[in-house]
């Protein structure tokens, strides 16, 4: 309570004159080699600590009784594992979308976030899928690869634009579309975007890959994310929304209704299960929106959603980043937190030392699942275009 008060004192505060900015962005997504954990900061929940909420979610989502290391240290929160395998057995089991074009999609996410967890799950899937091993290491060369047809190629180059600008271009939008309806459109992009949810969360809680599994990440192939400069934003849906009242997103997303009812347990554990207080909830959402540019979700965590400045937040400062006079040292980690996870797909070592010294296991992997679940929003958003209403507050013009 006492480190809110002052977070709410210090954004009273601060005036525009004080305000001096070291860099209102991070740097890109891809734009340096990955370093990854090879021990675990959250270890998985030892099976002598499940409750029966534990092991119903076991006996759900590991029928077989092998419990994958991913699974277990998600159970430290039972709710929010119960979202995310939901959802996940969703695009698994009831995907619209062929083994192969899907298995290109997760593994070129795996390598782009470098997730040594899932490069090890999604090749076995992969060669089931038909992916020879020639082909598994050329989709860490990436989509300019020799060998790919183009609409394989095309399935990379979607990863690759929603990781590092969390935008699609109209050429690869286009190019999926001559075959792919609109379900198989929406989940294209929303397994990009889901897994790159785990991995941002999975690399760094340091989970590691299952002793089963002996794949590993190709350790010769260059690390090297290129796409081209994002395009200008959309005026008009890709996707348009339903008829009706409500919000547009959720209505943008109820275009398939199956997976808009499987995914909604991520975000209702972040805006309504989370152990966060609004103002440190709204400050991840906020700055993963921001540095993602995604114009909706800023628009509505400023205003009708998240009310922001009701919880002592200036949102400009947000745009203007850690580095922006006025933060209590506290915030500036949090800011810190969304930005190395939005351009490095994990958390610094120094980064987490700080978190974990106020935040307990659960607050810590709520911050995880805050900014990553907006990050899988804010390019959905991006990817179909969802529009904000004239009356929205828009984003401020801050270079």
């Amino acid at each position: 309570m006492k480190r809110l008060l002052a977070c709410l004192l210090l954004s009273t505060l601060v005036s525009p004159v004080e305000t001096v900015i070291a860099q209102s962005r991070p740097d890109p997504p891809g734009s340096r080699q990955p370093v990854r954990l090879t021990t675990p900061r959250i270890a998985p929940l030892p099976e002598s600590q499940w409750t029966e909420q534990h092991r119903a979610l076991v006996r759900e989502y590991a029928p077989d009784g092998r419990v994958d290391n991913a699974l277990s240290t998600l159970l430290h929160v039972p709710e929010l594992a119960e979202a995310i395998m939901r959802f996940v057995s969703f695009l698994d089991q009831e995907s619209a979308l062929e083994p192969r074009h899907r298995s290109l999609l997760l593994l070129r996410t795996a390598w782009l976030t470098h997730s040594q967890y899932h490069w090890s799950v999604f090749a076995a899937a992969g060669r089931e899928a038909g992916l020879t091993d020639a082909e598994l290491r050329r989709v860490a060369v990436g989509p300019d690869a020799d060998g790919w047809n183009d609409f394989d190629a095309t399935h990379l180059r979607l990863a690759d634009e929603l990781y590092q600008n969390s935008y699609v271009s109209g050429q690869t939008w286009t190019t999926l579309g001559v075959r792919y309806n609109l379900l198989q459109m929406v989940e294209a992009v929303m397994n990009v975007n889901e897994f790159t949810l785990l991995s941002m969360m999975l690399n760094s809680m340091g989970t590691q890959p299952n002793d089963w599994t002996t794949d590993r990440l190709p350790t010769d192939v260059a690390y090297r994310v290129s796409t081209a400069e994002r395009e200008p934003p959309l005026v008009n849906p890709r996707i348009a929304p339903l008829e009706g009242t409500g919000l547009r997103v959720s209505r943008t997303f109820n275009r398939h209704p199956q997976l808009s009812a499987s995914r909604g347990g991520q975000g209702g554990f972040v805006l309504r299960g989370s152990p966060l207080t609004d103002h440190d909830r709204e400050l991840l959402i906020l700055r993963i929106g921001w540095n993602t540019q995604a114009e909706y979700e800023w628009a509505k965590h400023v205003g009708s959603v998240g009310r922001a400045r009701d919880h002592g937040l200036e949102p400009r400062l947000i745009a203007e980043g850690p580095g922006a006079n006025g933060w209590s040292p506290f915030s500036v980690t949090l800011l810190t937190l969304a930005d190395e996870l939005y351009r490095d797909a994990m958390v610094s070592d120094e980064t987490w030392a700080t978190i974990t010294a106020e935040f307990d296991t659960r607050e810590t992997i709520a911050a995880l699942m805050t900014v990553s679940n907006y990050r899988l929003v804010s390019m959905s958003l991006n990817a179909f275009g969802v529009q904000i209403l004239p009356t929205d507050e828009r984003l401020p013009d801050i270079q």
